[in-house]
């Protein structure tokens, strides 16, 4: 199974400061059930030990910055013991499934039809993941054009539904025929999104200040969906890549682990009345 995992998403694609490959388990232990998941936290290690599974694929690493302990008195501690004590592998693919073809926002891509794809942001030359298409995001053509506000509906309905669900920024009736889209937080490529002359970038986790500069400099418009909602659809392929083995059956983890649980809508505001 790690062969298999390593083969389509090769450790060394992933990014220096990455945590990515076998974290926990035995690499030549037998693996029949496969749990597929954005987030390791207690409530997918409970779907993983309730469902019997022998390894759970993550995309977001456990154990991303050094700890001194992992002891059952700390948050991933716990998570390590249970884990090792069901005899439940662990594995991460991360960065280096971000920039694979296909890779994570391909699977994004998919939800909304895109055509005549290209990366976002492809690796430096002479880089482990660079050629072949490789690279973080991805751009294409919307099947029909649409405005930037038609577009948040859509994306609202195509992706995984969350408590954040999906904003946008810009004129509404911008029209949308090019969009970028990176699953994850994305606004370290909002450059490359404007160098490429999309009308749109889709990504998650956009702060004020640089999104408030991007559209003043007459970047594209942009769409802020949850970080969970844009990696979700590639467990999916993943799931498929996994199920090719012979003799392994697989699950994909629906559970909703974003951290956002509420979303209030403001008051629909009469325009004859003053505003405060």
């Amino acid at each position: 199974m790690v062969a298999e995992l390593e083969r389509r998403y090769p450790p060394a694609w992933a990014e220096d400061w990455d945590r990515v490959g076998l974290v926990l388990g035995e690499p030549c232990a037998p693996v029949r059930r496969v749990l597929c998941v954005v987030d390791v936290v207690p409530e997918t290690v409970a779907e993983a030990l309730a469902a019997g599974v022998d390894m759970i694929v993550a995309h977001h690493p456990l154990l991303l910055r050094g700890v001194s302990s992992v002891a059952p008195t700390t948050y991933k501690g716990r998570i390590v013991h249970q884990l090792i004590k069901a005899d439940v592998a662990l594995y991460v693919a991360h960065t280096n499934a971000d920039v694979a073809a296909p890779g994570v926002s391909d699977a994004l891509a998919a939800r909304f039809g895109l055509t005549g794809l290209r990366p976002l942001h492809p690796p430096a030359p002479g880089s482990p993941a660079h050629g072949a298409g490789r690279g973080i995001g991805r751009i294409g053509e919307l099947p029909e054009p649409m405005t930037l506000a038609e577009l948040a509906r859509h994306a609202a309905a195509v992706l995984p539904v969350t408590a954040w669900g999906v904003r946008a920024a810009g004129d509404p009736e911008r029209m949308v025929r090019t969009l970028a889209v990176s699953g994850g937080s994305g606004d370290a490529f909002l450059a490359d999104a404007t160098a490429a002359g999309v009308d749109a970038y889709l990504t998650a986790d956009l702060r004020h200040h640089p999104a408030g500069e991007h559209l003043a400099a007459d970047g594209p418009a942009l769409l802020d969906a949850a970080h969970w909602a844009t990696e979700r659809p590639w467990l999916d392929d993943l799931a498929a890549l996994l199920r090719a083995t012979p003799g392994v059956e697989t699950q994909v983890s629906d559970l909703d682990t974003d951290p956002w649980t509420v979303h209030a809508a403001p008051p629909a505001v009469d325009d004859k009345e003053p505003r405060p």
